[in-house]
């Protein structure tokens, strides 16, 4: 048989050898493209296109502008230890503690541990300078923060996370974590095959990344809220989607699990 008649539509061999392979590669196209990117959390958020662009391995930038839900800009803040200003003097304590004295009744009297807010007292300069400004721009959203920090100037915010930084940190209320030892797991080791880093890379018992805050005492109520809210891109002025990545792949447990964890840490 000639190689004319072979590659002839006439051929009923090669017609259905040609149709068997288009019918495969559309196949694996609408689970590549479109299934498997429907099933991941941030499908409903961003849409079809920007799903299907980001499975191709194609910059965020490139199909941003498409998203069906405008969500805020991310934080434009990047505040490094070594960049942030030097060991507060007295002055600067002090013009903070009596901005503070508008705070206490949401974050607590020094080291009191509230349950919906954050305890501010021995949180990190950077780590608060940098919420601070993210609440003015709107990078982090919050009906309550927003308006009390939108007349702040940036002294302000400077000195506001001076003064948190010379206090206390807070007795943990909670008992001892006798909790799921993979959850010491996640927190020690993280979880390579979901890529998953370590919480104490960043947090603090083992390395500190820039920004990133001492967990320890915190309320269990207040991580679990956090990381709920980091996982569904409800918060997204985590620099560079850190956390989010981190979060969207944790199960319900685990987000219990860990908050339970750091709440019961000093």
């Amino acid at each position: 048989m000639s190689q004319e008649r072979v590659f002839t539509l006439s051929n009923r061999w090669f017609t259905t050898s040609v149709a068997g392979v288009v019918a495969v590669a559309a196949v694996s196209i609408l689970i590549g493209f479109v299934w498997l990117p429907s099933q991941h959390p941030d499908f409903t958020q961003r849409g079809l296109w920007a799903a299907i662009c980001s499975a191709a391995g194609a910059p965020s930038s490139w199909y941003s502008g498409s998203s069906n839900v405008a969500g805020p800009a991310p934080s434009e803040v990047v505040v490094l230890p070594p960049l942030r200003r030097a060991d507060p003097d007295v002055v600067s304590t002090g013009r903070g503690a009596t901005l503070a004295q508008n705070c206490s009744m949401c974050h607590g009297v020094e080291s009191a541990v509230q349950v919906t807010a954050p305890v501010l007292a021995g949180q990190h300069a950077d780590v608060v300078y940098k919420q601070l400004r993210d609440f003015q721009s709107g990078a982090r959203g919050n009906a309550i923060m927003q308006p009390i920090v939108s007349s702040l100037g940036d002294r302000d915010l400077h000195d506001l996370a001076n003064y948190y930084s010379t206090l206390s940190r807070p007795v943990s209320v909670a008992t001892a974590f006798d909790g799921d030892a993979n959850i010491r797991k996640l927190v020690n080791q993280g979880s390579p095959m979901r890529n998953m880093a370590p919480c104490a890379a960043c947090h603090g018992e083992r390395d500190r990344k820039g920004a990133a805050p001492w967990l320890g005492g915190q309320s269990a109520v207040y991580l679990g809220t956090q990381l709920r809210a980091f996982a569904s891109g409800e918060r997204r002025n985590d620099i560079n989607e850190q956390m989010r990545n981190v979060a969207r792949h944790m199960t319900p447990e685990e987000i219990d699990g860990v908050a339970k964890y750091y709440a019961a840490q000093p």
